[in-house]
């Protein structure tokens, strides 16, 4: 969400800002914002002027009746009446523009920081750092063939079941992924210092238009009776404080979240891209990182956050890449975001596997989030942040592909051996 003081004050600010991010005739959406807000203001005056004169008037009523003066009483009553139109006319006023400005300012992504490079899509994205060497030689078999070889990894039978874009695991393979996940959030708890949670997988419309799902992306969720499945649990996570005022010592050091959960999209916007294979499911599970900070704290805070992501590529020794978005290709609720992309032998490309992103107060102001400082009465909002620490889904897909020896089985990664049965090398 948007602050409309700001707006107000520096309207070219989010003119440029916005033009940057994609959001078409900028100019004329900050100018209907402005005359709201000039509209909405004016109701507010002039409903709290009329309600003014009815409380005088209706006072002077009885001093009227008290000297006999039933001529003046009776005109003062028609004011009174006249008056109470006049304020239930401002308050529909008042209504419809506040209404209206909401709306509009609820579906304006968030300003990128100054830092970020322009560009309309992911060609503009930057990279700022890789690791490791790629392989190029050697079996390079897509996941999803080397699977179904292995008879592992079961579309047909999904597909019976549900539908396009789901898969069975079986065997070595559906224990490989609960490895994987099991590691991952190991990691990020007993190293990185993030607090484990369980949290729902099913929220209500409110926590969605908190972290920035709703109202832009529903067609990308799925909804259960007056709930909705989590495609994240950014949206668990970060709606622990909705509602909250902390104290600053709370966020003295930044507030670290993790979650290991299922995670449910729609994909509606991703017709034709990957249809085939584990990259982009309805369903799939996600170590999700999550930072509540105040506000100099959240740019350290998401470079380490990255780092923490980065480790758990390292450790699994596959080649990445560090990719820092462009205004265009970043998501909705992001003010900055920092993309991790693993190597996929089968495709001879990177493909995404994290990404963090620093959400500033955008966040905070939507699901009103704030802190106190020491010594202070006013309040302000915390940043948020939130990234994949990984995808595990993806993750399996990248050990799958770079660790296939020449017979067709899969290497088990060192670190993850002792989350297997014991003597476990290989899958297959």
């Amino acid at each position: 969400m948007h602050d409309i003081r700001a707006i107000r004050d520096n309207p070219q600010a989010y003119v440029a800002g916005w033009t940057s991010r994609g959001v078409e005739d900028a100019q004329a959406t900050v100018d209907r914002i402005l005359e709201l807000d000039r509209d909405l203001r004016a109701a507010q005056t002039a409903g709290q002027d009329a309600l003014s004169k009815r409380n005088a008037a209706s006072r002077a009523i009885g001093a009227a009746m008290g000297k006999k003066d039933m001529a003046e009483a009776e005109r003062l009553k028609a004011e009174v009446e006249g008056l109470k139109g006049e304020i239930a006319a401002q308050e529909a006023v008042e209504a419809e523009k506040g209404r209206e400005l909401r709306d509009i300012l609820a579906g304006l992504k968030n300003l990128a920081a100054e830092d970020v490079p322009d560009g309309e899509d992911e060609a503009g994205n930057v990279e700022t750092g890789r690791c490791g060497e790629p392989r190029k030689g050697g079996p390079a078999k897509d996941h999803a063939d080397l699977g179904e070889a292995l008879g592992l990894l079961d579309f047909e039978a999904a597909a019976k079941m549900s539908g396009a874009r789901f898969a069975v695991l079986k065997g070595g393979l559906a224990r490989l992924e609960r490895a994987i996940g099991q590691f991952m959030l190991d990691m990020q708890t007993a190293q990185h210092g993030y607090l484990e949670v369980n949290p729902p997988y099913l929220v209500r419309d409110e926590a969605m238009f908190g972290t920035g799902q709703l109202p832009k992306f529903e067609e990308d969720l799925f909804r259960v009776g007056e709930h909705l499945l989590i495609p994240t649990a950014e949206v668990s996570l970060t709606n622990l404080v909705r509602e909250t005022i902390l104290s600053e010592e709370e966020l003295a050091q930044p507030m670290r979240l993790t979650a290991l959960t299922p995670c449910f999209r729609a994909e509606a916007g991703s017709a034709g891209r990957d249809t085939r294979g584990l990259i982009r499911q309805h369903q799939f599970s996600k170590v999700e990182l999550v930072s509540i900070t105040r506000p100099e704290d959240s740019d350290a805070e998401h470079e380490r956050m990255t780092g923490c992501a980065e480790a758990v590529l390292q450790a699994l020794e596959l080649p990445y890449r560090r990719m820092l978005l462009c205004k265009g290709d970043m998501g909705f609720s992001a003010r900055k975001t920092f993309d991790l992309e693993v190597w996929l032998p089968s495709q001879d490309t990177y493909r995404e596997i994290s990404s963090c992103s620093n959400c500033g107060d955008f966040q905070a102001r939507r699901m009103d989030a704030r802190f106190k400082r020491a010594g202070e009465k006013k309040t302000e909002f915390v940043h948020t942040l939130n990234g994949s620490g990984l995808a595990v889904g993806r993750t399996l897909v990248a050990v799958m592909e770079n660790y296939q020896d020449e017979g067709g089985r899969i290497a088990v990664p060192e670190v993850l051996k002792r989350y297997m049965p014991e003597g476990v090398t290989h899958v297959g």
